[in-house]
């Protein structure tokens, strides 16, 4: 598994890192505007269509992730707490459930970005971990890339 990557007992986390060549407000930044985050969220040649992004405390966030094979996955998640440029968190709560934690942290003029997926049973998180943990590093390659993109 990579160095990046690892899965915590308690809590039944799935938990990704990375630090990333931006300030934790142009990470934000990059999640905050929708199109921006249209473009970059997800893995490796997947597309998104976003239908509603209402980034606030209760807000809903629905949109249909595109899969290369074509395949269409519809997300729903329901913003829980957000703290610019420093945490979002989110409950995706169609299928698979899970609470999603995105922090950002500054180290030296970059940002480590930080990813938690807490499921209900550590069943769940380890069925979703065989996928979502290489998907997780390819959509932090994405990041990057949309952060490069606009510098």
């Amino acid at each position: 598994m990579d160095e990046h990557i690892r899965i915590a007992g308690e809590g039944f986390d799935l938990i990704t890192s990375r630090v990333v060549d931006a300030t934790p407000q142009q990470v934000w930044n990059a999640f905050a505007d929708p199109d921006r985050l249209a473009r970059w969220w997800g893995p490796a040649g997947f597309r998104n269509s976003f239908r509603h992004f209402d980034l606030r405390a209760g807000g809903d966030w629905i949109f249909t992730m595109h899969g290369p094979d074509g395949t269409d996955y519809p997300n729903h998640s329901v913003f829980v707490e957000l703290h610019t440029a420093r945490r979002v968190v989110f409950d995706h709560v169609n299928a698979p459930h899970f609470r999603f934690t995105l922090t950002l942290d500054e180290e030296g003029g970059r940002t480590r970005v930080g990813w938690c997926q807490r499921f209900a049973t550590a069943a769940e998180r380890d069925r979703i971990a065989k996928f979502a943990a290489p998907a997780n590093e390819q959509n932090l390659d994405r990041l990057q890339a949309e952060l490069a993109r606009t510098a």
